[in-house]
C-alpha cells in the first residue's frame, strides 16, 4: 500500500487495485491534485467496504467488487471509477440508487489487443515458441541439415478470418488480418456500412464457424453470448482451423473445447482469457492439445497501461467539474 497525502485538501480517493494497471513503471500521481490519495495493490470483495472507509472517490477493477452491500455501507462515497472497460465489478444499479456516478474507461487496449490477438495466431502457425525451445536445447546445432521442422508452418494469405463481434478491437483485428492477405468475415448485430466497402462480408453465426480458418472472438460477456462457443458451434469448424479468443472466458464452453483440440475436431486455440481467473488446476484446457494460453495479459503493455492511467485521471477530473464523462449508471 501507498499513500500519499495532500494537506491542503482533505478529500479521501483510494485506488483498490493499482499493481495490475501500475506494478511500478508508471504513477497515480496526477490524482494528488484531487485530494488525500491511498493506493493497494490489490483488493478482494470483502477488504473494500473497509478501505474505502470515508472516501469520496474510489478507483477498482475485477477483484475489488462494489456490490450492494459495501455501496450501503460507504455513505460519503460519491464516485466509483472503474479502470478498465468492463464494469461487472460494479452493482451499478446499487451505485445509481444511492447517487453515485460510476464509469468506466472505454477502448484504451484496442491496439494492445488486437496485437494479442494476432501474437496467438502467429504462435500457432508459425510455432516460434516451440521452434526457439528446440534450438535453445541443441537440436539445430546437431542437425545434418540447414534447417528443420517437425509441426507445420502455415502461411495466412488468402485464409478466411472469422470476427465475432466488430467493435473498435474487431475493427482493428480485421485491419491486421487483412494486412496478412486474409479473407475478412464478421458476425455482429449492429453492421456499419462503410465496412461494406472495405471488402467484409458479414454473416450468420453458423455460417461464420462453418467457413473460417481462423474465428476471433471479440464479443461482450453477455447472457446471450455465455457458452456460445458451443460443442455444436465447434462441430461446424474445419479441422484445419484455429480459435482465438481475447473477449471473456465465458463465451466459451471449455469442456467443449479442450475435447475438440483432443480429438483433433480443430486445429488449436489461442486464448488470453479463461472462464475462472486465476484458473483452477483442473481446468481442462491447460493439459489440452495445441491450446496456447496467456494470462489474460495481451492489453498489459505498457503504452496501454499509461492511457488507461489517463484516462481514469481525465474521469475524475471531468466528474468533480460536474461534467461526468464515460458514466456507465
Amino acid at each position: 500500500m501507498t499513500q500519499i497525502s495532500d494537506t491542503q485538501n482533505k478529500r479521501r480517493i483510494v485506488v483498490l487495485c493499482g499493481h495490475l494497471v501500475n506494478p511500478g513503471d508508471l504513477s497515480w500521481q496526477g490524482l494528488e491534485e484531487f485530494g488525500e490519495l491511498t493506493v493497494y495493490e490489490n483488493s478482494i470483495r470483502e477488504q473494500v467496504a473497509e478501505r474505502s472507509r470515508d472516501a469520496e472517490i474510489a478507483l477498482t477493477m475485477a477483484t475489488g467488487i462494489f456490490d450492494a452491500a459495501a455501496i450501503e455501507a460507504l455513505p460519503r462515497l460519491r464516485y466509483i471509477g472503474v479502470t478498465a472497460t468492463g464494469y461487472n465489478c460494479v452493482d451499478t444499479k446499487a451505485a445509481r440508487a444511492k447517487g453515485i456516478v460510476v464509469a468506466n474507461v472505454p477502448a484504451y487496449s484496442t491496439p494492445s489487443t488486437a496485437q494479442g490477438a494476432i501474437a496467438l495466431l502467429l504462435e500457432l502457425t508459425n510455432q516460434v515458441g516451440y521452434y526457439n525451445q528446440t534450438v535453445h536445447e541443441g537440436r539445430w546445432c546437431k542437425s545434418e541439415y540447414l534447417c528443420y521442422w517437425d509441426r507445420p508452418l502455415i502461411e495466412l494469405s488468402g485464409l478466411t478470418m472469422g470476427l465475432v463481434g466488430f467493435g473498435d478491437i474487431g475493427k482493428a483485428v480485421a485491419s491486421l488480418a487483412r494486412a496478412f492477405g486474409m479473407k475478412i468475415l464478421v458476425y455482429t448485430r449492429t453492421r456499419p456500412a462503410e465496412a461494406q466497402s472495405q471488402g467484409i462480408e458479414f454473416c450468420p453465426l453458423d455460417d461464420l464457424f462453418s467457413r473460417s480458418d481462423v474465428i476471433s472472438l471479440h464479443c461482450p460477456l453477455t447472457p446471450d453470448t455465455r457458452g456460445l462457443v458451443n460443442a455444436q458451434r465447434l462441430s461446424l469448424m474445419k479441422p484445419t482451423a484455429f480459435l482465438i479468443n481475447t473477449a471473456r472466458g465465458a463465451v466459451i464452453d471449455e469442456a467443449a473445447l479442450a475435447e475438440a483440440l483432443n480429438t483433433g475436431r480443430i486445429a488449436g486455440a489461442g486464448l488470453d482469457v479463461l472462464a475462472v481467473e486465476p484458473p483452477r488446476e483442473d481446468n481442462p484446457l491447460l493439459k489440452a492439445k495445441n491450446c496456447v494460453i496467456t494470462p489474460h495479459n495481451g492489453w498489459m503493455t505498457l503504452a496501454t497501461r499509461r492511457r488507461l492511467i489517463e484516462c481514469c485521471i481525465d474521469n475524475v477530473r471531468a466528474f468533480l467539474a460536474g461534467r461526468p464523462v464515460n458514466v456507465v449508471n
